[in-house]
């Protein structure tokens, strides 16, 4: 798979259910395999799964700058990019898995902003 075809997919066929069902399964045991869901990953625990190199950290530290987020929507994006990784069949979180997440979360922003219903 390549970045940013992991959750939307690119192609004309796409993947079968059954395939996304697997990868979905592979991931979760995966997941399990650690201890716990990524969605129950905080604190020392959620470092020693998304583990970062020095390039991941610095995007990130500039998104948090650019894009005005708190560490709780930092933990949310980490958490995504692990599964993002895990649904790939990664070991380790890459800049494409951050990317992706990022995406995620401004496409997220962008969403509620339009949902806002105004008396």
């Amino acid at each position: 798979m390549q970045s940013g075809e992991v959750l939307l997919g690119s192609g004309a066929s796409g993947e079968s259910s059954a395939r996304v069902r697997a990868r979905v399964l592979d991931a979760r045991a995966r997941q399990e395999a650690r201890g716990m869901l990524n969605s129950a990953l905080s604190g020392a625990l959620l470092d020693q799964a998304c583990r970062l190199d020095a390039a991941s950290e610095q995007l990130l530290t500039r998104a948090m700058e650019r894009l005005g987020l708190s560490a709780r929507a930092l933990h949310r994006i980490l958490r995504l990019a692990r599964t993002l990784a895990d649904l790939e069949g990664a070991e380790h979180l890459s800049q494409s898995h951050l990317m992706e997440a990022l995406g995620y979360r401004q496409l997220d922003r962008q969403a509620g902003q339009g949902s806002v219903v105004s008396a």
